[in-house]
């Protein structure tokens, strides 16, 4: 079967998906994103990412496309439209469709909302988790406000090909004072000698993971 997307109130097939080409995710990187974990057929922390996902989307004055109680619907229904038990569900939200300018368009253009789903084989994270995975260090060339998980990701594209290309699966960013920050599509964690698990306040800096804080409940 094909896979199936949502684009803005519609599913349709994947090789049919699409957005207009004035859309201001595509023009400016004027959008958001969440991924979520698709585990036995659960959306794995749900109502953590939603709230995240308010929250980039306060920050950056994006409305909602739908209402907050309608999105869990769609992400689940992609999922179950795509036979989704182990995988991803993928939603993005942009200021939506209007002729390019920098400032933003008027106060009614709707916002544009995408959701995919994609299957994983969790035998291949648990083999990773197994053997470990090689990181290198690129120096932190990013904007100031990573907290928003916005869809500008082209410094972290950049650091993820220089990680391949050096044979290694994750790129950390090092700011200018030595301080590890995050990883190119990943918070950093780090085990002591003494069996101390330490990682970056998330104030300031780094994006506030969502697994970074399931990860505090568990320990």
């Amino acid at each position: 079967m094909p896979r199936i997307a949502y684009v803005n109130g519609r599913y349709v097939t994947h090789a049919d998906a699409a957005v207009h080409i004035e859309d201001r995710g595509y023009q400016f990187a004027d959008g958001v994103y969440e991924v979520c974990e698709v585990a036995r057929g659960f959306i794995v922390d749900m109502p953590r990412h939603l709230a995240r996902l308010n929250r980039s989307l306060t920050e950056l004055s994006i409305a909602w496309p739908v209402t907050s109680h309608v999105l869990p619907l769609i992400l689940r229904e992609v999922v179950n439209r795509n036979h989704v038990a182990n995988g991803l569900v993928y939603v993005q939200v942009t200021r939506g469709v209007a002729s390019r300018d920098f400032v933003f368009p008027s106060a009614d253009t709707k916002p544009s909302l995408v959701v995919t789903a994609r299957k994983a084989d969790p035998a291949a994270g648990a083999k990773r988790a197994e053997t470990g995975i090689a990181v290198i260090t690129v120096p932190e060339n990013r904007w100031d406000r990573v907290d928003i998980k916005t869809v500008g990701l082209l410094p972290n594209v950049l650091a993820k090909q220089k990680a391949k290309e050096a044979g290694a699966q994750e790129a950390w960013f090092v700011d200018t004072e030595g301080n590890v920050k995050e990883g190119g599509s990943s918070n950093a964690w780090i085990v002591t000698r003494d069996g101390v698990l330490v990682t970056r306040p998330a104030e300031h800096g780094i994006l506030r993971g969502i697994t970074r804080t399931t990860m505090f409940e568990v320990a």
